[in-house]
């Protein structure tokens, strides 16, 4: 089922790429981010209220806090490079070279999760981070496709 979902996901970040591309176009990335993360905010805990979990807040230990926290700000940090770079490049080109982070993962999971390395996880990140510079930095120009 995770699969379904990871497809679900990478079809709306598709969608979110394409929309945010459009919206940077004519304000400051930072405000377009700033748009969409009131609205994320606000879907984000109707979903938690809706599906009854708001009662579990309240049992978050600390260290769970200091983490999510953690993982917020750095969430924040992401989404205003990625809207930056949204407003100053092709779509195509920063949503492929955005996805680098995989080799990031990757390399995170294995030092500081203990995730086993198989030669399928190398070969795929050097597949997939080949593919992202291939596409990053191909020809064309950085204006054309009303940039």
């Amino acid at each position: 089922m995770w699969i379904v979902f990871s497809l679900l996901a990478a079809v709306s970040a598709a969608i979110v790429v394409t929309l945010s591309k459009i919206g940077v176009k004519n304000i400051e990335s930072s405000l377009a981010f700033a748009v969409q993360s009131v609205l994320i905010v606000g879907v984000a805990w109707g979903v938690v209220a809706w599906q009854g979990h708001l009662g579990q807040v309240q049992t978050i230990d600390r260290r769970t806090w200091l983490f999510l926290i953690a993982a917020g700000v750095i969430t924040c940090l992401s989404s205003l490079f990625s809207f930056q770079a949204l407003k100053l490049g092709m779509a195509s080109r920063t949503a492929s070279f955005d996805k680098i982070s995989l080799v990031f993962s990757i390399l995170l999971a294995v030092f500081f999760l203990k995730e086993k390395v198989t030669w399928q996880l190398v070969a795929g990140a050097v597949l997939m981070a080949g593919g992202a510079i291939l596409i990053a930095f191909s020809g064309g120009e950085e204006g054309s496709g009303g940039e």
